[in-house]
C-alpha cells in the first residue's frame, strides 16, 4: 500500500500533531519509551511491531497507531528490511 504523506501530514497537523519521518535498519528496537504527550505513528513501508499496555500490534505500510501520553511503549521492527515510518507528537497550542 502507498501512503500519502502530504494527506497524513495535512491530516494530523489539522489534529494537532507534528509530522516527522523515522528509518529504522532492520531489527531496530526502541524499548520501554514514555513521551509526556500523546503520539501518533504511521508505517510507510516495511513492518513494525509496537507493544503499550501490554497488547503488541503489528502495523503494516498505511496502518496507523495512537500512543497515549505517559504510555511506556516498545517500536520493532521485524519487516526483515529498512523500516520508514512517519511519527508525530500533539503540539501544544502555545507554541
Amino acid at each position: 500500500m502507498s501512503v500519502d504523506v502530504a494527506a497524513v501530514r495535512a491530516r494530523w497537523a489539522g489534529e494537532g500533531y507534528g509530522c516527522d519521518l523515522w528509518v529504522d535498519p532492520p531489527e531496530q528496537e526502541w524499548r520501554d519509551f514514555v513521551h509526556a504527550t500523546d503520539e501518533l505513528v504511521c508505517v510507510l513501508e516495511g513492518v513494525l511491531e509496537v507493544t503499550t499496555g501490554g497488547r503488541t500490534r503489528r502495523l503494516e505500510p498505511g496502518d496507523e497507531l495512537h500512543i497515549p501520553a505517559g504510555a511506556s511503549h516498545t517500536v520493532r521492527n521485524v519487516g526483515g528490511g529498512t523500516a520508514r515510518w512517519l511519527y508525530g507528537y500533539r503540539q501544544d497550542p502555545a507554541d
